[in-house]
């Protein structure tokens, strides 16, 4: 079976979340929070295993653009300067099919790092 592609991504600026969906019928909601704090960038994740950096004060995180990169995935340019990571599709599928495991599991982290969420109204 092919790997899903993208049908259709929207940003919604007011609200702060990509809609995106795939040709397989998956659609999925994601948060610039989340996907601030997910970015596949070394910046983030580290350039190996276990070197990854909490994003914390991302609450308000918006994206200011996006970019097509190839036939495969976008580039994400977010306001507070981060624009370095590249989100395959296969990426962001992932991010959606298990955004509320991901999610928790930044909540946890940043808890156990003592650091408060402050959700933006």
């Amino acid at each position: 079976m092919d790997k899903p592609t993208p049908t259709a991504i929207n940003l919604h600026q007011v609200s702060r979340v990509l809609e995106i969906s795939f040709d397989d019928g998956s659609h999925f909601e994601l948060s610039c929070e989340l996907l601030r704090a997910y970015s596949p960038s070394a910046e983030v994740r580290g350039h190996h295993p276990g070197q990854g950096v909490l994003q914390t004060g991302k609450e308000a995180v918006t994206i200011r653009e996006i970019e097509q990169v190839g036939n495969y995935a976008v580039k994400f340019y977010f306001d507070d300067g981060h624009n370095t990571g590249i989100y395959s599709w296969d990426y962001l599928y992932d991010l959606g099919r298990n955004k509320e495991r991901y999610w928790q599991e930044y909540l946890l982290a940043l808890q156990k790092a003592g650091f408060r969420r402050n959700p933006v109204k």
